[in-house]
């Protein structure tokens, strides 16, 4: 319902920066926040492409999968991400069976399952390049609506993003994703979306994935896991809401 201009503003962002438990847990709630505005009949990922003197870097994704289709197509230092990023120019793969650029990545892509592609640049600063990539898996998955919708999202994340990376730059390598992917960081990302979706404070949302887990008698880590992945919060599926 309201929720795309909730989580779409600059100070729902800020907020996360705020409240997250260190640089890694924000990166990825910014990239499950991105995962989370997008309906689809499959499952969609959402990574954030940071490319500074040192080449190009996935500093979050919303899974794990997310960042092997990044550095793979690092590994090609082409691609459609990477052209987003460094251009600052949109690109939208409906179907990767069907598009003739980057024909090798793209044949790499569609073994790990995807079929289109939508990659939004980020605006920066002069000395970095940023890109929101999302991978799907059906095509055409992303409409005119869906578009314009992430790239609303991009220009919110941008002056965020600026600000986190001024302050934390230096931080930001590969291996704090893997560690963020982990199970702490992966309730932590939890927390950060029911809160942004609930607008409360960290303890309410972390006692909706207490309750959650309790109730559905699974592991806490089990139930953040689905949140991450676009699942409902708990007890809120058939709520309607």
């Amino acid at each position: 319902m309201a929720q795309d201009s909730r989580l779409t503003t600059s100070d729902r962002m800020q907020d996360l920066l705020l409240e997250s438990p260190g640089f890694p847990e924000f990166l990825l709630g910014l990239a499950t926040i991105s995962a989370s505005l997008l309906g689809s009949d499959g499952p969609i990922t959402c990574t954030i492409t940071v490319e500074r003197e040192g080449g190009p870097a996935t500093v979050a994704s919303s899974s794990e999968a997310g960042r092997r289709l990044d550095e793979t197509q690092y590994a090609f230092d082409d691609g459609p991400c990477l052209t987003a990023a460094r251009q600052q120019r949109l690109v939208l793969i409906a179907d990767l069976k069907s598009d003739e650029r980057w024909s090798d990545y793209l044949e790499m892509a569609l073994r790990e399952g995807v079929r289109s592609v939508l990659a939004v640049p980020i605006p920066t600063d002069p000395l970095s390049h940023a890109g929101l990539n999302c991978y799907a898996s059906t095509v055409g998955a992303f409409t005119k609506e869906t578009v314009g919708l992430l790239e609303q999202h991009a220009a919110a994340m941008s002056r965020v993003l600026r600000i986190a990376l001024r302050l934390h730059g230096s931080e930001f390598h590969p291996e704090h994703l893997h560690a963020a992917l982990k199970s702490r960081s992966v309730v932590d990302a939890a927390v950060s979306l029911i809160m942004l979706q609930q607008r409360g404070g960290r303890e309410g949302a972390l006692e909706i994935l207490q309750l959650g887990a309790k109730s559905a008698n699974r592991r806490m880590q089990d139930i953040a896991t689905d949140i991450v992945r676009g699942a409902g919060l708990p007890g809120t599926q058939g709520n309607g809401g």
